[in-house]
C-alpha cells in the first residue's frame, strides 16, 4: 500500500539548482557504488548505479533524502517512495527494505542520511517558542515530506565544510541544529514532536526499542519490557506494532538474526556458533527461521552474500 504525503512538485530554479550542487559534491566524495561515511560525524552519502530489488536494512532515526533519482522504503504492508521533491523521515530504529527505482550507471542516484539527534529536537521544542503543530500527526515512524529551499539551503552548507576539519568543528554543529530547527517547521512537524516529547507513547516505544537492541540476545519478557517503557503490556503490544509494524517478538527476532548474519559473513562464524551467540538455543530452529526472513538457508546465503562481495571488490 503506497503511502505519500501529497504536495506539489517543486520547480523553483533554486532548488533544482541546490539539488544540482549537492550531486556534483556527492558524486566527487563517492566516485563508486555503494554507501559512505564522511568527516561529519552524523553524515553519510550513498550512491546506486542501477534499479534494485528490496534489501533489507536497519533504519535510524534520521532524514534521507535523494538530490539525484528516487528510491523506496518498505515497512510492512507500507512503501514510501521519494524523489527530490521530498524527503524521508524516519523517527525510531526499525527494520525495513530499501530499493532504488530510478538509477543508471550515467545518471546515478545519489543521496545522503543525516541522523537526527532527537535530544537536540526536544530541547529546540522547549526553547524556540515554536507553535505546537495543529495537525495532528499519522501513526507509525516514517513519512514523507515536503523538499523546500530553506530545508535544503542548510544542506548546501553543511556539505561545504567537508575539506575544512576546523570548520566541521565549529560550524557543523551550528549548522545541524538549524536543520533541526528547520524539520520543526516543516510539514513533518507534527510527528516530531510527537516522537521527541518526554512521556509520549511514541517516546516510550522508543525507549522499549533501545532496551531490546541492547538485550536482543537474552529470552524476552514482555512485562519487563512494559515496565521499562512504563506501558501496559496491552498498549505496549498496541503502539509498538503501529510504530515499527512488527510486534516486540519478531523485532528481536529481526535483531538477532540481522546480527547473526553479520557474524557469519564478517567474523566468519559458523551457524550454529552464530545462532548461540545471539540468544538461539536450536541451531534447527534458527535456520528455519533464518529462511523465512532472508529466503534461503545461512550458508547459501553467506555464500551468495561473499560472492557478490568478491564480484564488487574485482570490479573495483
Amino acid at each position: 500500500m503506497p503511502v505519500r504525503d501529497q504536495f506539489e512538485r517543486c520547480t523553483d530554479p533554486s532548488l533544482n539548482a541546490m539539488h544540482a550542487g549537492l550531486a556534483d559534491v556527492i558524486g566527487r566524495w563517492l566516485k563508486r557504488e555503494g554507501d559512505s561515511s564522511t568527516s561529519i560525524d552524523n553524515l553519510l552519502f550513498f550512491r546506486r548505479e542501477a534499479l534494485t530489488e528490496p534489501c533489507a536494512c536497519m533504519v535510524e532515526p534520521s532524514i534521507v533524502f535523494v538530490v539525484q533519482g528516487s528510491k523506496q522504503l518498505l515497512i510492512g504492508d507500507q512503501s514510501f517512495v521519494y524523489d527530490t521533491g521530498s524527503f524521508l523521515l524516519n523517527s525510531l530504529d526499525i527494520p525495513a527494505s530499501s530499493q532504488v527505482l530510478d538509477a543508471s550507471v550515467n545518471r546515478p542516484c545519489l543521496g545522503l542520511v543525516l541522523k537526527l539527534d532527537l535530544r537536540l529536537m526536544a530541547e529546540l521544542i522547549t526553547q524556540s517558542g515554536l507553535p505546537t503543530p495543529c495537525d495532528r500527526a499519522t501513526s507509525g515512524s516514517t513519512a514523507i515530506g515536503t523538499m523546500t529551499p530553506a530545508l535544503l539551503e542548510p544542506f548546501c552548507r553543511l556539505l561545504a565544510l567537508l575539506n575544512d576539519p576546523v570548520a566541521i568543528r565549529v560550524v557543523a554543529p551550528l549548522i545541524e541544529r538549524e536543520i533541526h530547527f528547520h524539520l520543526l517547521r516543516s510539514n513533518l512537524a507534527a510527528r516530531l514532536w510527537q516522537i521527541a516529547s518526554v512521556g509520549s507513547q511514541s517516546h516510550r516505544i522508543a525507549r522499549a526499542i533501545n532496551w531490546l537492541r541492547a538485550n536482543y540476545a537474552q529470552p524476552l519478557s514482555i512485562d519487563e519490557l512494559a515496565i521499562h517503557a512504563q506501558m501496559s503490556t496491552s498498549t505496549l503490544h498496541h503502539h509498538f506494532r503501529l510504530l515499527t509494524a512488527m510486534s516486540p517478538l519478531q523485532y528481536q527476532k529481526w535483531l538477532r538474526l540481522s546480527e547473526a548474519r553479520r557474524l557469519m559473513l564478517n567474523e566468519r562464524f559458523d551457524a550454529a556458533s552464530a545462532a548461540f551467540q545471539v540468544g538461539y538455543e536450536s541451531p534447527s530452529q534458527f535456520s528455519r527461521e533464518y529462511g523465512r526472513q532472508f529466503g534461503v538457508p545461512p550458508k547459501r546465503d553467506i555464500a551468495a552474500l561473499r560472492r557478490q562481495t568478491n564480484s564488487i571488490e574485482a570490479q573495483q
